[in-house]
């Protein structure tokens, strides 16, 4: 991995504790993680706000409803402007 993509992985693991979003954890890395079941029940809450970071070469057709697409190297850019009591849910894949 390179300095760039660990810095970007640190960033996005600081942006998510954070918010302290607290979701179920799943597998051994330490990653909060969701089921699809369990985001599909979080949708439309006024109190949750998704994000779709992946890289623009990525974005497919398929995209969460409501999901708001954001830079993922340009953290700094918009990670200030989602309020910190929301719970904020990051997708990249």
């Amino acid at each position: 991995m390179g300095r760039k993509q660990g810095s970007l992985l640190v960033v996005f693991l600081a942006v998510l504790f954070a918010w302290s979003a607290t979701v179920s954890a799943a597998g051994g890395d330490g990653v909060p993680r969701f089921s699809k079941d369990e985001l599909k029940g979080l949708l439309g809450n006024p109190d949750v706000v998704v994000l779709d970071v992946r890289f623009d070469g990525n974005l497919a057709p398929s995209r969460i409803a409501g999901a708001v697409h954001e830079d993922p190297e340009k953290v700094d850019s918009w990670a200030g402007k989602y309020a910190r009591e929301k719970r904020i849910v990051l997708y990249c894949s």
